[in-house]
């Protein structure tokens, strides 16, 4: 119940329209939505004696209706700093679980997010084709998985990530994104819904240590978050964040290996499990998550990927089961395959990368992706929020799929321009790579009004690298860049 002193049918009346969404109740962000529909009942006045003297709005408090306004009477606390982040050195590459197998596979390995990682074992057309036949297992147990539990996990997950945290159901999960206060990409994440109370986070691995240290940075109240109000906070119920691979977590440790492709569900359900968990897993839904025993490992498994297969698993053990699974998944007829096809499969699929059609050397928003479905404007209050909705209204151009004409054309590279038949520079490559026919096919960075699909554009492929002379002062015998034709595609597969 609440209890209001004066005008209780205007507020019974100002609840009600908030619930029905027939009022913008800021006019900075008239996106917002209430939650609800809930029922606004009058009952009457109350038996009790009500101070006339409200307690001030507290101003600690994350989000409320008129917070933002300009006659708000709170001082919203004392401004914090700027977050500042420094990546460490470190003396040799990092290793994972699985780096002795990748080693008695004879992969060719290479360096990735400060981690020696399995580029390739056979041929990337071979690995990226098994994906999209057959199944292949991926190592990505480089990449971050924390814990956030505890009755203010949801809340804060809901403030700093883009996505409705707050609608995600047990056993679902789904993609977001962390904002700087800029509005750009921190990173984006898959969050898994556990329990009411449970969920499980998955970052890249290149961000890693960014990650863990912002999101303790914003629970423990030590960093800007708001530039509009420097002294806003996260505030929530007490909860625990835990990263999962520090070998603090215990028995409690997992980390990822991604098995993709039509054939991974017949491969996990050939190893075996009960008859309960056996059937959940048959039954386990796109962006679904269980716990189950599989082949005699204690699991949690999702249906989830990045390779733009729907039958596609992640797989989370013990780092200490983890070569065993590993090792196990390719005896059942799982394909190994590095980082390269990974690549591949994701392009292919139009799936973004950060620090390519992320963030990056031009500052790109999810909504340039194509991913601006999972930034939910409808919610009162993120961070980054507002500046986002500003990057959003003024940005000029768009992720987009390319195909080159020419099968045996030189791959392009991140950087490389692509140009209209008038030759005037409309994109810029973000990611290339070969596709299942042999193609070159890639993603640019492409300004709106040449992003349609089916125009052709031009690329110049590998302009960095180019050792040319100026058009003026060329000889005989001198090579020019000749740019390759490209075809816009859907910007995500049909």
């Amino acid at each position: 119940h609440l209890h209001v002193a004066n005008n209780a049918g205007r507020v019974a009346a100002w609840l009600r329209s908030l619930s029905d969404d027939f009022v913008i109740f800021d006019e900075k962000d008239p996106y917002i939505t209430a939650p609800g529909p809930v029922s606004v009942t009058y009952i009457g006045e109350t038996e009790k004696n009500l101070s006339k003297t409200a307690d001030a709005p507290d101003g600690e408090k994350t989000y409320f209706i008129g917070k933002d306004g300009e006659n708000f009477a709170g001082t919203g606390g004392a401004s914090l700093p700027a977050f500042a982040f420094t990546e460490p050195e470190l003396p040799e590459m990092l290793t994972t679980p699985l780096h002795a197998v990748h080693l008695q596979l004879g992969a060719k390995m290479g360096e990735f997010a400060g981690y020696d990682m399995p580029l390739w074992y056979d041929k990337v057309m071979n690995e990226h084709l098994a994906v999209r036949n057959s199944a292949g297992l991926f190592d990505v147990t480089h990449m971050g998985v924390f814990e956030a539990i505890g009755a203010g996990a949801e809340d804060f997950l809901n403030l700093v990530t883009t996505n409705s945290v707050h609608l995600l159901k047990t056993g679902r999960s789904h993609y977001t994104f962390l904002l700087n206060t800029d509005g750009v990409p921190h990173d984006d994440l898959m969050i898994y819904k556990l329990g009411d109370e449970h969920f499980f986070i998955v970052v890249n691995a290149s961000n890693n240590d960014k990650n863990w240290a912002w999101l303790n940075a914003i629970k423990n109240g030590e960093v800007c978050i708001d530039p509009d109000m420097p002294g806003r906070k996260v505030v929530t119920a007490p909860f625990e964040l835990r990263d999962l691979r520090d070998p603090s977590a215990g028995e409690d440790r997992r980390v990822d290996i991604a098995l993709q492709g039509p054939k991974s569900l017949d491969i996990l359900m050939s190893l075996g499990g009960s008859e309960a968990d056996l059937k959940a897993l048959k039954a386990l839904p796109w962006a679904g998550i269980i716990r189950a025993t599989i082949g005699g490992f204690d699991l949690i498994v999702s249906r989830t990927g990045y390779t733009g297969e729907r039958v596609a698993f992640e797989v989370f053990p013990h780092p200490d089961q983890a070569a065993a699974l590993f090792t196990t998944l390719i005896e059942a007829g799982a394909v190994p395959c590095g980082l390269a096809a990974r690549d591949s499969l994701r392009i292919e699929a139009g799936l973004p990368l950060y620090g390519h059609e992320l963030a990056g050397p031009h500052n790109m928003i999810p909504s340039e992706a194509g991913m601006g479905s999972y930034v939910k404007f409808s919610k009162p209050w993120f961070v980054g929020k507002a500046a986002y909705v500003a990057r959003d209204i003024a940005r000029d151009s768009q992720i987009v799929r390319f195909r080159m004409e020419n099968k045996g054309a030189r791959p392009a590279h991140q950087g490389d321009p692509l140009v209209d038949d008038k030759g005037r520079v409309v994109g810029i490559v973000t990611s290339c790579s070969i596709d299942s026919e042999g193609y070159q096919l890639g993603q640019a960075l492409v300004k709106i009004g040449s992003h349609k699909r089916n125009t052709q554009l031009a690329v110049f492929a590998g302009s960095e690298r180019a050792k040319v002379r100026p058009l003026n002062n060329m000889k005989f015998g001198d090579r020019a860049i000749m740019p390759e034709t490209v075809t816009i595609l859907w910007r995500f597969p049909k």
